[in-house]
């Protein structure tokens, strides 16, 4: 017998900026680039893409252009956006990475 499964908008979930933030705190650390460029569009969904559009600076059919399946968003746009999601983005050691020096 095959499974069906339904389809959960995730963006329904995230209430609070602390929802948001471990939602992508969580992609960021265990999926792909494109599924965290995914999870800030839910993020902002949930937000709301208008207001987060109008505190980044871009247009809104821009930005749902940007955050879509085949979006290719500029880093600086997924940065303006995740600030108006109320996080930053930043970079930490991986941990067990050792370092290939180049010749």
């Amino acid at each position: 017998m095959k499974e069906t499964f339904k389809h959960i908008d995730i963006a329904r979930y995230l209430e609070t900026e602390s929802d948001i933030q471990l939602f992508l705190e969580e992609v960021a650390e265990t999926g792909t680039v494109q599924d965290f460029i995914s999870a800030v569009g839910t993020a902002a969904r949930a937000k709301g893409m208008s207001e987060i559009a109008k505190q980044a600076h871009v247009s809104r059919e821009s930005l749902y252009r940007s955050l879509s399946e085949h979006g290719k968003p500029q880093f600086g746009t997924i940065a303006k956006v995740v600030q108006s999601l109320g996080c930053r983005l930043s970079v930490v050691p991986l941990e067990n990475h050792t370092h290939v020096k180049s010749a």
